[in-house]
């Protein structure tokens, strides 16, 4: 599927009728440019500011260490589960995954891309909506695909599954918020379905990782970070599985641009390389919001103190209001107890990865202008909710077992 050159059209899809051309991504002898559309530069909104700012010309990709492409359509693309499917699908027509370019992946994807940017024109045929999902079935099988084993059900998989990132398996719903009827998300939803995201467990998982999920979200609003509204979904043979509300989707099939850090600075996230202060001068550079260096820092504390050490740099987003050319920090999502990297934080706190200190924290948020008075208040608000633990647990159906596992844990976090 790979020429000696090839380009496709990148667009910012806004909604289904408004549709505009950003530019061309082109490849040749192995190198990858991209150029700006001079209307989209007349529009002077910038989708990537810190790797692909707006300029006339050819710019080409260069950090060849972060991979492939910019890092602004890096994150267009799956990982995991995701890339497990695309690569399934394609063995399932004769083509070595091996042999597709990261252009004919992303034009495979076409207008079935998290956030809002689309690829141009589209392979992959664009399916109805399904009438119902059946969340067992569909479990079932995406376990037996994370196996290796193949699946008579792949087509209605890769609807479903959409481009989720992440490494256990998941699929993109729409969810009527009166009936809980469920069809599937890949595409533009019914009048009154709402955007959602549904995560299944792997084989190798607990029947509880769900419901930990969800009571760390409940646990995080009330430590007062912001997150969508999750639920637990339960199939028709009693198995609870986590859903989130996508921030990349708003009423009437709306689309909003969405950069994650490690595509904003084109850092692997696979690799521990980045540190809190990394983040908060990006987050400060690019909103220029206080308010958002708050609520980074009560993620971070929450992070520290509720044992979420798989807080890579792909675990933080940034979302674009294009009305405006702002940018703000996405809501906080996958929050969940999480053992990291050889035990250690995938993002270090002013250094430190396995046992960060209070006074670490204060420091680091001091240097970003948080006083060592709101700092400790945000803490001790952060610790409140931690210390209820038990009761989240309780309202989400952990069993008791798992339940005080993770509080022995959360205990010897001993942050002093």
């Amino acid at each position: 599927m790979t020429t000696a050159y090839k380009e496709i059209e990148v667009h910012f899809s806004k909604n289904p009728k408004e549709s505009f051309a950003v530019g061309m991504l082109a490849e040749k002898d192995h190198n990858l440019y991209f150029e700006y559309d001079s209307e989209w530069l007349a529009n002077n909104l910038e989708l990537s500011p810190f790797t692909l700012p707006l300029q006339a010309g050819l710019i080409k990709h260069q950090d060849l260490r972060f991979g492939p492409l910019f890092g602004v359509f890096d994150d267009c693309l799956p990982d995991g589960w995701g890339l497990l499917l695309m690569d399934r699908a394609f063995r399932s027509q004769d083509i070595d995954p091996a042999t597709v370019s990261v252009l004919d992946r992303l034009l495979y994807l076409g207008k079935s891309t998290m956030g809002a940017l689309t690829f141009h024109p589209p392979t992959m045929k664009q399916a109805e909506n399904s009438n119902h999902i059946n969340l067992h079935k569909l479990a079932d099988e995406a376990r037996e695909v994370f196996a290796g084993k193949s699946s008579d059900i792949l087509p209605e998989l890769m609807r479903a599954g959409g481009s989720p990132g992440g490494a256990r398996p998941k699929i993109l719903v729409g969810l009527h918020p009166n009936t809980n009827e469920m069809v599937s998300g890949e595409k533009n939803l019914p009048k009154g379905f709402e955007h959602w995201l549904v995560k299944f467990y792997a084989k190798t998982d607990s029947t509880d990782e769900g419901k930990i999920e969800h009571a760390y979200s409940q646990m995080a609003r009330a430590a007062g970070i912001r997150m969508l509204q999750t639920q637990l979904f339960t199939s028709n043979k009693g198995d609870s599985f986590f859903g989130t509300k996508r921030f990349d989707r708003g009423v009437n099939n709306r689309r909003y641009h969405i950069h994650s850090f490690a595509g904003l600075i084109q850092a692997n996230f696979r690799i521990p390389s980045c540190d809190y202060r990394d983040l908060f001068k990006a987050t400060s550079l690019l909103t220029q919001n206080y308010i958002d260096l708050e609520q980074l820092y009560r993620i971070m504390i929450f992070n520290i103190l509720a044992h979420n050490r798989d807080d890579h740099a792909k675990n933080f987003s940034f979302i674009l209001d294009d009305t405006s050319g702002k940018w703000a920090l996405a809501p906080a999502y996958d929050l969940t107890f999480s053992v990291g990297p050889g035990g250690e934080h995938s993002t270090t706190i002013n250094g430190e990865g396995a046992s960060p200190t209070r006074e670490q924290c204060i420091q680091l948020a001091r240097q970003h202008d948080i006083n060592n008075r709101r700092a400790k208040e945000i803490f001790a608000e952060v610790e409140e909710a931690v210390l209820r633990w038990p009761e989240f647990a309780e309202s989400s159906g952990v069993s008791e077992k798992t339940a005080q596992r993770l509080l022995s844990i959360h205990q010897t976090q001993n942050v002093s």
